[in-house]
């Protein structure tokens, strides 16, 4: 896919956030909070974060906590790897600002049938393809899991707020364009610190961190 794989936080001050979070007089916005740094872990090693408990949820469920439908889309790799993603702009969750993508967990021979049954393919710069899927695939796929989540800020963190909400990584890998970053294996989150840009989190089951990590290792 043209991006690897796959959040916004008002970023000013920590004031800032806990204005956002809660309104005069104590009261909150939302009694279920969903900010991108409350991530439970259930017994069975899945996390849970904005609602959505990864393999377990699907995109119905996301749709109906987001009140959008999202933009669902077929990528193939220049290795003839698809991953259906569901792309969703100008989230509000909890009073923070961010967009967010999906990817979704869908079995081989399902992900097969819907790719010959797609509208249209684009060629994409990168050597990856886009395929704009047919209405009835893209109402079916609701009932896919979430396997992994992409959240993008709407607007750039400091490092030091990063700490302040998630604490100090267990690692860090740096990148050649200056991005490091911040992995938190035990939670399934990989943070991309950007000097130059937004930051984008990643959200992943534990046990599949290893499928985060290995390409910043090749790199």
């Amino acid at each position: 896919m043209e991006r690897k794989i796959f959040l916004g936080i008002l970023g000013a001050t920590l004031l800032a956030l806990a204005l956002a979070v809660f309104l005069p007089g104590g009261r909150t916005v939302d009694q279920h909070p969903k900010l991108p740094w409350l991530i439970q872990i259930d017994p069975e090693g899945f996390p849970t974060i904005f609602g959505l408990t990864l393999e377990k949820s699907t995109l119905a469920d996301a749709r109906e906590i987001f009140q959008q439908k999202g933009k669902t889309n077929l990528f193939v790799s220049p290795d003839n790897e698809l991953a259906f993603e569901t792309y969703f702009e100008k989230l509000y969750l909890s009073g923070l600002r961010a967009s967010m993508v999906l990817t979704l967990s869908v079995d081989d021979q399902t992900a097969t049938r819907i790719y010959e049954r797609g509208l249209r393919i684009s060629q994409l710069g990168t050597g990856s393809k886009k395929v704009k899927l047919a209405e009835p695939d893209v109402e079916a796929l609701g009932q896919a899991p979430v396997a992994h989540i992409t959240y993008i800020p709407g607007s750039n963190l400091e490092p030091e707020l990063i700490a302040n909400r998630f604490g100090e990584p267990q690692r860090r890998i740096g990148e050649a364009s200056g991005v490091t970053h911040w992995l938190y294996p035990d939670r399934g989150l990989d943070i991309a610190v950007n000097p130059d840009g937004k930051e984008v989190f990643q959200y992943i089951s534990p046990a599949n961190f290893h499928k985060l990590v290995q390409p910043l290792e090749v790199n």
